[in-house]
C-alpha cells in the first residue's frame, strides 16, 4: 500500500470517528470503532488508537476512555464586537478556536449540569442554562460550586470565614444556606453556557 493511500485511509477513519463524536456526543468506545472502519481484530482498533494519540486525535482519560482532542470542533474567531456604542465592524478571521479547548481545563474531572431554578438569577445563571464544573479545582470563597449540603444538591457562591462555610444564592428571594451537618463540594463551576435558537 502507497504512501498516499494509507494517509488517506487514516484520515477517513479520522472523519469517521469525528463524525461519531459529533453526532452521538460522545467518543466510540473499542469495538465500535472496529465496526466503523471495517476492523475485526481488536489488537487492530487498539494499534489505531495508539496511532491517533500520537498524532493528537484523541487521547485516554485515567480509565482508558477516549477524550477528543484535535476532532472536536474548531469554531472561527472573527474578531471583536463593541457591546458599548456601535462601532465599524470588518469580519477577518483572527483565529480559530475549540470551543472544547477554551472551556475545559481539565477534561478528566469535567462535567455539565442543566440548571432549573432562580438562586443565581444575578449571577447570569438562568433556568435551561447549562453549566459546566471542575471537580478538579479546589474551592476557595466566592466561587460558584456544586455542593451536596445535608443530603441535597445545590448551586451557589462558596463563602468561608475561619471554619465557618455558607453558601449564598445570587437572589434575594433565597436564603443564604449553612450546613447542620455535611457539606460535600463536587466541584467548581467555570463555564455556563446559554443556547438561544
Amino acid at each position: 500500500m502507497t504512501k498516499d493511500l494509507r494517509e488517506n485511509r487514516l484520515k477517513a477513519r479520522i472523519r469517521d470517528i469525528a463524525d461519531f463524536y459529533h453526532h452521538k456526543g460522545r467518543m466510540p468506545s473499542f469495538s465500535e470503532i472496529g465496526d466503523m472502519v471495517g476492523m475485526k481484530s481488536k489488537n487492530a482498533v487498539y494499534k489505531l488508537v495508539n496511532k491517533l494519540e500520537k498524532l493528537k486525535v484523541l487521547e485516554r482519560d485515567d480509565k482508558g476512555r477516549l477524550i477528543p482532542v484535535s476532532i472536536a470542533s474548531s469554531v472561527k474567531m472573527l474578531g471583536t464586537v463593541e457591546a458599548g456604542f456601535p462601532s465599524p465592524a470588518e469580519e477577518e478571521l483572527s483565529d480559530t478556536l475549540s470551543l472544547d479547548d477554551f472551556l475545559v481545563k481539565n477534561p478528566q474531572a469535567t462535567f455539565l449540569l442543566k440548571v432549573s431554578g432562580y438562586s443565581m438569577s444575578e449571577a447570569g445563571i438562568l433556568p435551561g442554562d447549562m453549566v459546566i464544573v471542575d471537580k478538579g479545582q479546589v474551592p476557595k470563597s466566592g466561587d460558584i460550586v456544586i455542593a451536596e449540603i445535608d443530603a441535597e444538591w445545590t448551586m451557589k457562591y462558596l463563602d468561608k470565614s475561619g471554619d465557618a462555610v455558607t453558601l449564598i444564592p445570587a437572589n434575594p428571594k433565597f436564603k443564604p444556606i449553612k450546613p447542620q451537618k455535611e457539606l460535600k463540594i463536587a466541584g467548581v463551576v467555570t463555564a455556563v453556557i446559554r443556547k438561544y435558537r
